[in-house]
């Protein structure tokens, strides 16, 4: 329900942004037309006396955003992912929002335990911690299991965190529809349906079977990964609102000072961080999409450990051969081929001109590939890509956007380990040898033979739709023929036939 509720919700985030020196910021960020400047600032104005709200030594959005409190402030994360909607600074700013909000009691989250296992706490584990981190939406524990001894790590949702977020996202739908109306230009950026976004991945995160089903898919597909490692699912100590996995010993990745004295090469570090996020991607179609250092750990053996599955992105192969050939066609500065590709995949309308369209690529790329290998930036490359295809008409698409976001925050945190990494000789080897194996004849094949196989299912069907089609047709006077003089329905049958024929012997 988005009634008067929602309303005074609106203008309670109004206020607090005016408070927080927050309003004026997004506004700018965002690009925002005079109509709606003008009305922000109408409505904000009453609450500006009141003085400053929250932590004066953060960001204004960052203050606005964790006075308002735990929804705030995972839209804030998610908006970080988001740099063609609230611009590239505003964007840095969000992702390195403080996480962090007081623990509730760990009574309350033994309480959780006992109610969703169905067993005491003392039943199911020897060893209970106080919390050892506290998020926005759950807190863990530190925990050793009754039955074998072996650590692990428990994660509770906050009390109530559901009922809150549910009121909050309805908010931020009547905020996204006002948006709209006073800001036409804005619909190109889809504010519904980047709530519509945040919804669906909160909802997701508000549910521990989700994530501990993410985290078990993840560890299946990257079991054979070398010097990477999921930490192991505990389904039976976890359940809709608790979620327990091993307990990883590492360091932090933003723990460079400990990284050096545990004698782990940084170098050597930074290129598996962007090697593997990529290999996921593409390879899999199922990838970590909040890779920050402190979803990241790295064990005493060097091996690289993925914690927090909450967001996770999946894109389909169609949407990975794109996005494969578009880094493929920069690492070898064929503009020509990735304009192509933009208009095959129908990412830019097809009334616009492919050589014009070329020429604009050329100017994002060769700038930067005339830089120093240490300045050769992959998120550069995406903010530029974002204007040229802003200029040419194409929409947000929220798959690629997460994709491409990801990509950023993971250079991110492989130039903190390595600030001289090339990202792209790094990179090369990965897309290459997905190219290699899923676009040219090994590809077609494949491809072939699996068409011709979904095909053949149809085979013990084809009696009776033949009988069908003849019975259809015998009513009719003047049957479509094709351009041989064969009545349609015959043609198609006799494609359908070699279509059975040719899977069977596939």
């Amino acid at each position: 329900m988005r009634g008067p509720h929602n309303l005074l919700r609106l203008i309670r985030t109004g206020a607090t942004f005016e408070r927080t020196g927050a309003m004026r910021q997004v506004l700018e960020a965002m690009d925002a037309p005079a109509s709606l400047r003008v009305a922000a600032r109408v409505l904000g104005w009453p609450f500006k006396w009141l003085g400053i709200r929250g932590d004066p030594s953060q960001p204004p959005v960052t203050r606005a955003l964790t006075a308002l409190g735990p929804a705030y402030i995972k839209f804030g994360q998610i908006l970080s992912t988001r740099p063609d909607v609230v611009g590239d600074e505003l964007a840095e700013q969000l992702r390195v929002l403080q996480d962090k909000l007081p623990a509730f009691p760990t009574s309350i989250a033994k309480e959780a335990v006992e109610s969703e296992l169905g067993h005491p706490v003392e039943d199911l584990f020897s060893e209970f911690s106080e919390p050892v981190a506290a998020a926005s939406i759950a807190q863990v524990h530190r925990a050793r299991t009754l039955e074998t001894g072996e650590e692990v790590a428990v994660k509770v949702l906050r009390p109530r965190i559901e009922q809150a977020f549910r009121r909050d996202v309805d908010a931020f739908y009547l905020a996204a529809q006002v948006i709209e109306l006073l800001s036409p230009g804005s619909r190109r950026l889809r504010p519904m349906d980047v709530i519509e976004h945040f919804e669906g991945v909160v909802m997701g995160e508000l549910d521990l079977r989700l994530e501990t089903s993410g985290a078990a898919e993840f560890a299946d597909n990257t079991a054979s990964d070398e010097g990477f490692r999921v930490p192991q699912v505990k389904w039976d100590l976890s359940s809709r609102r608790v979620m327990t996995l091993e307990w990883v010993e590492g360091l932090p990745l933003s723990d460079l000072d400990a990284i050096d004295a545990a004698g782990h090469d940084k170098v050597k570090l930074s290129e598996k961080v962007l090697t593997t996020f990529l290999s996921h991607a593409l390879n899999d179609g199922y990838f970590h999409a909040d890779m920050h250092q402190g979803n990241l750990k790295v064990a005493s053996d060097g091996t690289l450990v993925a914690l927090d599955f909450g967001i996770m992105g999946r894109i389909d192969a169609f949407t990975r051969r794109v996005y494969a050939e578009i880094l493929i066609g920069f690492i070898r500065k064929d503009y020509r081929r990735v304009a192509e590709v933009h208009f095959e995949a129908g990412y830019v309308s097809p009334d616009r001109d492919v050589d014009e369209f070329a020429r604009a690529l050329r100017a994002v790329g060769e700038p930067i590939f005339g830089m120093d290998a240490s300045r050769i930036s992959m998120a550069r490359l995406l903010a530029y890509l974002f204007e040229v295809t802003e200029r040419f008409g194409m929409e947000t698409r929220t798959e690629l956007i997460l994709l491409q976001r990801t990509m950023v925050v993971v250079e991110g945190v492989a130039r903190s380990l390595n600030p001289h990494i090339n990202i792209w000789d790094a990179a090369k080897p990965v897309v290459e040898g997905y190219i290699a194996e899923n676009i040219g004849p090994k590809a077609l094949i494949r491809d072939t033979a699996q068409t011709l196989r979904i095909l053949s299912r149809f085979g013990p069907k084809l009696p009776q739709l033949a009988e069908a089609a003849l019975i259809a047709q015998a009513d009719r006077r003047e049957a479509p023929k094709d351009a041989a003089g064969r009545p349609r329905w015959l043609s198609l049958a006799i494609v359908a036939i070699l279509a059975f024929l040719l899977g069977l012997l596939v």
